[in-house]
């Protein structure tokens, strides 16, 4: 392939939503540049406002079929604060429990069907054998239903609270609109028991298959997967990640503590720039600043996501998540880890913790509590976040004294990543990219620098009222652009 200037993957695979890769090459068939493009457009944000606000937790889980739950969550700790209302604990510990257990399911679709092919089948496998059937031929037909199985398990929880697994209705502002039962509480028991089990097992196959099949644990510690950059996180008031609560927590590359802070204020702290070439945005660190797409601490671009917890953690909640912790560290030499496969290890750690949060939840004898409602008070404004399977997730609402929606504002995960994702999809472009030489492995190298952040794009995409659509750039034979062609938003 010497001489050709662009290489195009449309579409990108085993991610939620629509995008492609542009990769740029020069006259000697290397890299001059790579664009993670994302070209779908959804208005969410838009046509939310002018709505009651709380009809929000179930309007906006429809934004996604994969993480409705981590909006339908965000949504209504919105409207708790927007109502100005303090939910009761056991309305807490029971959005914990089925939060966890989203957490949970997430996390094995991501590991098994989406990041598994790379690693178990190989990532230059035949592209018809590179699947969850791959996996499955791979690992085995009685692992294989144990995937399912404890997919359904946590499916299965989400339901018994939410109403629904998916698109979930149980969220009000100040609590629940129901209470668990003592036999749903002993059904769940034994669900638990065999997700804790089966994370367990989970993490022994990634950790095996990541550090001693030599051509993956050579792809892992490769530069070509390497960024060094803030990372960004939940944490309790022990320093541990938590998925529901607590307060945000940004280190800087090296390790130091950059900033903490309550959910309101995510403002003074996170800002957000555009390019003309894709519909997604890209936050950054305020105090930082925009410096472009590049890393390193003068850089504002941060990253969030299980390997960015588990990098702002002082430790795990949960004895067996703590040990994974443990023994992730070590491998990478100490923390904070930049290596981008390291997000994939990181998620196997979290399973762990998401499963035993769940065993501890499960146990709690306030979860059957019927007091899981508070009344709410006059309506104003509302921020709530929560960590979503691929990173921090923050909705913010503000509404006339009606509780009609003036102003909604949502920063996904896949948003707080898109610098990252620029970055490490460039990066792995321009590392294994040589000479003009492409073949599939190659290209699904590159597509590997994405999909270890789990993107969600169609939850990343909203409205960008009053700035340009895409631009259209014409470039001619020797790749030197010779116009821009811009759409304005209809009104």
């Amino acid at each position: 392939m010497a001489g050709t200037k662009s290489v195009v993957i449309d579409p990108i695979t085993r991610l939620e939503g629509h995008g492609k890769i542009d990769i740029r090459l020069n006259e000697q068939g290397n890299v001059d540049n790579a664009y993670l493009q994302v070209v779908e457009l959804r208005g969410f944000e838009r046509f939310c406002m002018g709505r009651p606000a709380e009809e929000l937790p179930r309007i906006t889980p429809r934004i996604c079929g994969v993480c409705p739950s981590a909006h339908h969550m965000a949504a209504t700790k919105c409207v708790d604060d927007l109502f100005n209302v303090d939910p009761p604990s056991a309305a807490k510990k029971v959005r914990e429990l089925y939060y966890s257990a989203h957490m949970a399911h997430s996390h094995i679709l991501h590991l098994y069907a989406l990041a598994g092919p790379d690693f178990i089948v190989g990532y230059d496998a035949d592209p018809a054998k590179r699947n969850i059937v791959g996996v499955i031929e791979k690992v085995g037909l009685e692992l294989g239903k144990e995937v399912i199985v404890n997919r359904g398990y946590c499916q299965r929880i989400q339901a018994m609270i939410g109403g629904k697994a998916t698109h979930s209705v149980f969220g009000l502002p100040g609590g629940n609109s129901k209470p668990i039962t003592e036999a749903e509480r002993e059904e769940m028991k034994k669900m638990t028991q065999s997700v804790v089990e089966f994370a367990k097992k989970t993490r022994t196959i990634f950790v095996d298959t990541l550090t001693k099949n030599e051509t993956v644990r050579s792809l892992v510690e490769s530069d070509g997967y390497k960024h060094e950059t803030y990372y960004m996180g939940l944490v309790d008031s022990n320093g541990a990640p938590n998925f529901y609560d607590g307060e945000l927590r940004v280190i800087d590359p090296e390790g130091n503590h950059f900033a903490q802070f309550k959910s309101q204020d995510y403002l003074d702290h996170i800002e957000e720039h555009v390019e003309p070439w894709t519909y997604l945005k890209f936050p950054y660190l305020k105090k930082v600043g925009w410096k472009g797409l590049v890393d390193g601490k003068e850089s504002g671009i941060y990253r969030a996501a299980p390997l960015a917890r588990v990098n702002v953690a002082d430790k795990m909640a949960t004895p067996v998540a703590e040990d994974a912790r443990k023994e992730m560290m070590e491998f990478f030499g100490g923390g904070p880890v930049h290596h981008t496969l390291g997000f994939h290890w990181a998620r196997a750690v979290e399973l762990a913790y998401a499963a035993e949060r769940l065993a501890q939840l499960v146990e709690d004898p306030e979860i059957t509590s019927t007091n899981v409602r508070a009344k709410p008070n006059t309506p104003d404004e509302g921020v709530g976040i929560v960590e979503a399977p691929r990173g921090t997730l923050i909705h913010h609402y503000k509404s006339d004294p009606d509780g009609m929606t003036t102003d909604v504002n949502l920063i996904v995960a896949t948003g707080h990543n898109n610098g990252g994702m620029c970055l490490s999809v460039k990066k792995a472009a321009q590392t294994f990219i040589k000479d003009g030489h492409v073949d599939q492995g190659i290209l699904n190298m590159v597509e590997m620098a994405f999909r270890a952040y789990d993107p969600c794009l169609a939850c990343a995409t909203h409205d960008l009222t009053g700035t340009p659509m895409l631009d259209v750039r014409v470039f001619d034979h020797t790749g030197k652009q010779t116009q821009t062609i811009s759409r304005k938003k209809v009104a």
